[in-house]
Formats: C-alpha cells, sequence, structure tokens
C-alpha cells in the first residue's frame, strides 16, 4: 500500500511540478525554456515515463491510480484499502465478506473499463507516433479517451459510496486515521 500512495504521490508531483514550471519563470521571456519543456532535464521526462508505465500497469490490474482520492479522503473508504487495512479497523467477518464481494464486483467493472482506456490512450499516441495527428481526428480521440477515464473514475467512486455503507463511524474515522493523517 505504501509503495501505491509513492507512486501516486510522484506521479501528482510530476504534475504538479510540470504545471508550476509551465507557469512560473520558464518562458523564453524569463530566460528559461518554453513553456513544458524539460530542457536539460532528462530525469524528468524518465520519472514521467516511469509514472505512465505504473499507471498502465494499476489500471490494468482494476485499480484506481488515485481516481477516488476525492472520496477517499472525505469519508468514504475505498474496498481494496479496508481489505488491505481489515485488521486495523476489526472488521467483522460478515463485513470482510462483503468487501471482498464489492472488490470482485468493481474488478468486474474497472478491469474491462481500464482495458478500453488503455487502448484508446494506446490509439491517441499512435496518431502522432505515426504523424497523423490532425485536428479532427486528435479532438475525436481525445474526446473518447476522456469519456473512457471519466467512466473509469465513475465505477471507482461508485465502490466508495458502496463501502461506506458497510463501515460504522468509527471503523471509518480508524480509516481516514491510517490512509490520511500527516502524523502517521
Amino acid at each position: 500500500m505504501r509503495a501505491l500512495i509513492w507512486v501516486l504521490l510522484t506521479g501528482t508531483s510530476l504534475l504538479a511540478g510540470s504545471a508550476a514550471a509551465q507557469t512560473h519563470g520558464s518562458s523564453p521571456a524569463h530566460g528559461g525554456a518554453a513553456p513544458g519543456h524539460t530542457a536539460g532535464h532528462p530525469q524528468g521526462h524518465i520519472e514521467a515515463l516511469r509514472c505512465e508505465e505504473r499507471f498502465e500497469e494499476v489500471v490494468r490490474q482494476g485499480l484506481g491510480f488515485g481516481m477516488a482520492f476525492t472520496a477517499d479522503r472525505n469519508g468514504y473508504p475505498g474496498p481494496t484499502h479496508v481489505l488491505e487495512l481489515r485488521e486495523r479497523l476489526r472488521l467483522t467477518s460478515e463485513q470482510e465478506g462483503r468487501v471482498r464481494a464489492l472488490v470482485a464486483a468493481m474488478h468486474a467493472e474497472s478491469r474491462p473499463a481500464g482495458a478500453a482506456l488503455l487502448e484508446a490512450e494506446a490509439r491517441l499516441r499512435a496518431l502522432f507516433e505515426t504523424k497523423r495527428a490532425a485536428e479532427e481526428s486528435l479532438q475525436a480521440q481525445v474526446a473518447e479517451s476522456e469519456r473512457l477515464r471519466a467512466g473509469l473514475r465513475l465505477v471507482h467512486l461508485r465502490y466508495h459510496l458502496r463501502t461506506r455503507e458497510i463501515l460504522t463511524e468509527a471503523q471509518r474515522a480508524v480509516y481516514h486515521a491510517a490512509r490520511w493523517d500527516a502524523s502517521r
């Protein structure tokens, strides 16, 4: 679990750092590279590629790669993380069985949805790799990728809703402390 959180935080940091670089002091007018470039920083590209590879791996497994953070950090636990914390949460055998059933159902939905998203992203990459990218094809392919990404995110968010119903208020508090307290 900690490894997944590290990957997610690294990916988020890369995205945030990239956004910051694009908006502060990195334009040619400020003596830096053009916005969005990592001139002189090939390690940034390597890290971004690693993050992309990790995203693909996690999504293929049916996991959310942070797609439901907004639910998770606001009192709607994720079923996979609940199972990881089952001892700390003191799940009853009935609760554990119900959460396991949610995880199985979530994977039954998220794996095909994730595969479809990854295929759409591969088609987007192919537009550029084959030098066939044009305004119309680009717009259509990005729209398709984002439609699929939204659908996959919705799958994960819905299972956070369902998991919340299984846990007691006290268990949700323990979960939140274990997942989100800065003092950990």
